[in-house]
């Protein structure tokens, strides 16, 4: 039987759910934030990376087990996916905790809050970053009201898609990105650089080994075709340190060698130097747009991923710093269409002064306000919701 929880000598329990990087992270925040929020009197138990560790969490197994990209790869983990499943609802149920926060990698974490909301209806669940159901199967938004109390959304127009598509609640707390803007923008010295010629040009191929394989090859073509039909650039390459193996098996056939940055201060620096970027669609379009830096996307997949992704896209761009700012202002060039003779035109296009950079920065220079959260962070925001959630639990006192 679960202790009465009016006390506030008593602890809160919280079970947290994280189970890529990006979630650790999140996680990490939103625990520092409720436990200041709580002053002490809060239980952490649940999934988590190196980050919540450092807050606190011993986690029920290592993420890492999860690395896992594409239809492919999660056809050939299945068994030991749903094992880690079902030992995930196992410790949440044996836990009773107060509430438990499910944090982004929708696959794993959706999976586990339908098991637990199935054994325990009275333990409340908030879902911390939206699933991107205006993408791509909209009917997981009325499904994920049987199981999930409140949806902490990173992007300003998915508590509107969530109203839309009659969803659970849905409060938009913020990307956090928005607290690295300070970190991304260029100071003097920097938009110097920025300005000098050869201009910066940052090559992004993707954040998981399998994007990297799949775009080394056709990013290092299209930049020596850039360089031979004249363009004049510095190329620098941004990665993490679990990813340079990948990255310079990748680059050892460039006919232009780049300079490999690596980590997160060292990423930003070169982000404060760019002229621009030539960068696999995803969340870094956005970190880029923020930076100021104008860009093209590509996006080459397996071919099961890709037919998945074309046939049951529900939006007009796949770069989420378009679908932010509401307008497709950076170019994107898909599997097929993703050939150095049509993206090195392209790319110089941002490189140089020309109408498509400037479309670009324009809109760019809307992000401040479409991201706002006024005046508080992202991370008090969510815990602010949870605790709020916690507050009008089910869960018997």
């Amino acid at each position: 039987m679960t202790p009465a929880r009016a006390s506030g000598d008593v602890a809160r329990k919280i079970f947290l759910i994280a189970t890529e990087e990006s979630g650790d992270r999140l996680g990490a925040h939103l625990m520092k934030v409720l436990r200041q929020r709580l002053g002490g009197a809060v239980r952490f138990e649940g999934v988590g990376g190196r980050s919540m560790a450092r807050e606190g969490l011993a986690s029920l197994f290592p993420i890492e087990q999860l690395s896992i990209m594409g239809f492919t790869g999660v056809v050939k983990q299945l068994p030991k996916i749903l094992r880690l499943i079902r030992q995930t609802v196992d410790a949440v149920t044996q836990a009773e905790p107060d509430i438990v926060v499910i944090i982004d990698s929708p696959d794993f974490t959706h999976r586990v809050a339908r098991r637990v909301r199935a054994r325990d209806p009275s333990i409340p669940i908030v879902d911390y970053v939206s699933p991107s159901v205006w993408a791509w199967r909209p009917g997981r938004a009325r499904a994920m009201r049987r199981y999930v109390d409140h949806v902490l959304a990173l992007l300003p127009f998915e508590p509107e898609e969530y109203r839309r598509l009659r969803g659970p609640l849905c409060s938009y707390v913020g990307h956090p990105l928005i607290e690295q803007i300070a970190n991304l923008r260029p100071g003097v010295d920097e938009q110097r650089r920025r300005d000098q010629d050869p201009p910066i040009l940052l090559v992004l191929p993707g954040s998981r080994r399998s994007e990297i394989r799949h775009h080394m090859a056709v990013f290092g073509e299209t930049l020596r075709l850039l360089r031979e039909q004249g363009a004049d650039f510095e190329l620098v390459l941004p990665t993490m340190p679990h990813l340079i193996d990948a990255v310079r098996e990748g680059v050892a056939n460039w006919q232009i060698a780049p300079r490999i940055a690596v980590g997160e201060q060292e990423k930003k620096a070169a982000f404060r130097i760019a002229r621009a970027a030539f960068a696999k669609s995803g969340t870094v379009t956005l970190e880029l747009a923020l930076a100021g830096v104008p860009m093209i996307g590509a996006y080459r997949a397996g071919p099961i991923e890709m037919w998945i992704a074309l046939t049951l896209a529900k939006t007009s761009s796949v770069i989420l710093a378009n679908l932010v700012i509401g307008e497709n202002v950076i170019p994107e060039f898909m599997q097929a269409d993703a050939t150095p003779e049509k993206l090195a035109p392209a790319l110089r296009d941002v490189l140089e002064d020309t109408a498509q950079r400037r479309r670009q920065l324009q809109a760019f220079s809307r992000l401040d306000t479409i991201m706002a959260t006024g005046s508080q962070s992202p991370s008090v925001r969510a815990a602010d919701i949870v605790l709020a959630t916690l507050r009008q639990s089910r869960k018997p006192g």
